[in-house]
């Protein structure tokens, strides 16, 4: 494996420990640092630097839009689940919400010609 994989795997894995350190210690800080979008923002740096096509990076960049709307609700579900049913359950309930969710999304906007996410 080349040395600028491993770098990308180390600054990507990075962000995910920092994002999980700061939720660790402040709730409202690692809410927000989770927020942010830090890894589609290290991709695009990794595409550009990667020398890909404008219409690649554009794209991923608006493919993870329309992938986010459908997993929003998993974040108003899991805590409501978490209080009544424990971790695993409300993470499994809310997964396959969420996979639900994002298939009719995903039919939905095909069907109106919206965009196709499969």
């Amino acid at each position: 494996m080349n040395s600028w994989l491993w770098i990308k795997y180390l600054l990507t894995a990075a962000v995910v420990v920092a994002v999980s350190e700061f939720a660790r210690r402040n709730d409202k800080l690692g809410g927000l640092v989770a927020a942010l979008p830090l890894i589609t923002v290290l991709s695009l740096v990794w595409l550009q630097l990667e020398q890909q096509p404008v219409e690649k990076i554009a794209n991923h960049a608006r493919y993870t839009f329309w992938y986010v709307l459908p997993t929003l609700p998993m974040f108003l579900v899991f805590p409501w689940l978490l209080a009544r049913w424990g971790f695993w359950p409300a993470l499994g309930c809310s997964l396959v919400l969420t996979l639900v969710l994002f298939a009719a999304f995903a039919w939905c906007m095909a069907r109106l010609g919206v965009v196709d996410l499969l």
